[in-house]
């Protein structure tokens, strides 16, 4: 079992800057990649962007990218989701997950354990 918890969430103005966590604990966090998702209102769930177990590689959703970081610290079990230059249709709830394989979960698949999701508010 691996645990998740996301927190960083909260009220932002348009162009500007957000870092949400992804505090992991359970067995072996360190051998798994981890993903990034959200869901807007409405809206199917949709992969927002992903990183290997080592933090070597990392794949992005064609919306965010240039504008999103993830990065992850294995000694802190931790992943962080870097957001700059926010848009209001990056508002939705984000959500952390776990895959033990990172071919399919640099592609959105494959995620086995997730976390409860923490609210993005993007608006003047």
């Amino acid at each position: 079992q691996v645990q998740l918890v996301e927190s960083g969430g909260g009220l932002v103005q348009p162009g500007g800057s957000l870092r949400l966590s992804c505090a992991a604990s359970g067995r072996t966090y360190s051998s798994w990649a981890m993903g990034w998702f959200r869901q807007a209102p409405g809206k199917e769930r949709a992969f927002v962007g992903a990183i290997s177990w080592s933090g070597g590689s990392t794949s992005y959703a064609e919306s965010v990218k240039g504008r999103f970081t993830i990065s992850r610290d294995n000694a802190k079990n931790t992943m962080y989701l870097q957001m700059n230059s926010l848009k209001p249709e990056d508002e939705a709830v984000y959500y952390c997950a776990a895959a033990p394989n990172y071919d399919m979960g640099s592609r959105g698949f494959g995620y086995t354990y997730w976390g409860q999701g923490t609210q993005v508010t993007v608006s003047s």
